[in-house]
């Protein structure tokens, strides 16, 4: 995937803030909680302990790794079903294949984005190819809830392959960090995530001493997720390191310093949706009866079929 290097300082910049712009200050910085997820891959819970109202419009993020995996180790999820939300799969290192009752599918690999709509329902799989079963290596990755407001629940499912060469790479204003973006609009400049409602993805690496200083939407909120390294966020230059997620304020730009490390950053901002969120497993609804009836809609067909000859995990 790209990286920061000289050829940094000839991308896009970031502008310099206004005198008076208002620098967001830090709400709180939560730690992620390690656990499992599908086959049993190592997952590190980002938003465990934060209240939904400062997460919305997302809803759940794991980072998947970083992890070496031996010959035979690496593990996916089986075939499983989803509603009512979006599901974004962004691999930093490694590779998953997708297969979904919809069509959807492909390969994603070092820097790519899978966008998958789930809407009324979607049957799918993310596993990692045979190949890397049987080698191992590294593998690293986050999977992020995108919720979706009550008028578009129930749309049509639709998948997005975002390859890495798709994302629009910008530099902060001294050539000291790079900010891959994936979807939404930072400073004039937009991802080729399409989104449903108005948001920001984004992944930022700064570079060891360096400061970035991203314009930010005052209407958004705004989350950092620090996938690996250590170093600072906010108006008060609040610690940060691998694993915790920073809530920021309202105001117009997020800061970020990196410190003896490069620090590597998941950025998110959306606007509200303001709806009531019932999540059970797999299903993000505004009601429990809705949960209930995608849950009887799974066991009678309405989600779609596993194809015949369709992806399964392989197990050697």
């Amino acid at each position: 995937m790209p990286a920061v290097t000289a050829d940094t300082l000839t991308l896009p910049r970031l502008r310099t803030p206004a005198p008076d712009a208002v620098d967001r200050p830090v709400v709180s910085v939560t730690t992620a909680p390690a656990g499992f997820e599908g086959e049993g891959f190592p997952v590190r819970r980002a938003f465990a302990g934060v209240d939904r109202r400062l997460l919305d419009p997302f809803v759940h993020m794991d980072q998947m790794g970083e992890v070496d995996y031996a010959p035979m180790e690496p593990k996916g999820t089986d075939w499983h079903p989803h509603r009512g939300f979006e599901t974004v799969t962004y691999m930093i290192d490694g590779a998953f294949q997708h297969e979904d009752s919809h069509g959807g599918g492909g390969l994603i690999t070092d820097g790519a984005t899978q966008w998958m709509t789930a809407g009324s329902g979607i049957l799918h799989i993310e596993t990692p190819p045979a190949e890397v079963v049987m080698k191992g290596g590294m593998f690293h990755g986050v999977q992020l809830w995108v919720n979706l407001p009550a008028a578009d629940k129930m749309r049509s499912p639709r998948y997005q392959n975002l390859e890495a060469d798709q994302v629009v790479l910008l530099s902060s204003d001294d050539g000291g960090a790079l900010v891959r973006l994936i979807a939404g609009e930072v400073d004039g400049h937009a991802g080729p995530g399409a989104t449903h409602t108005p948001i920001v993805v984004a992944h930022a690496t700064v570079q060891p001493g360096a400061r970035l200083v991203v314009p930010w939407n005052p209407r958004f909120n705004a989350l950092a997720y620090a996938l690996s390294g250590s170093g600072t966020v906010g108006a008060e230059t609040a610690p940060i390191r691998t694993g915790q997620l920073a809530v920021l304020g309202r105001g117009d730009t997020a800061t970020f310093h990196a410190g003896s490390e490069p620090l590597d950053l998941y950025l998110l901002g959306g606007q509200p949706i303001g709806e009531p969120v019932v999540q059970y497993g797999p299903f993000v609804m505004n009601t429990e009866a809705e949960v209930r009836q995608a849950m009887e809609d799974v066991h009678r067909g309405a989600f779609g079929r596993v194809p015949a000859h369709g992806l399964r995990p392989f197990r050697g």
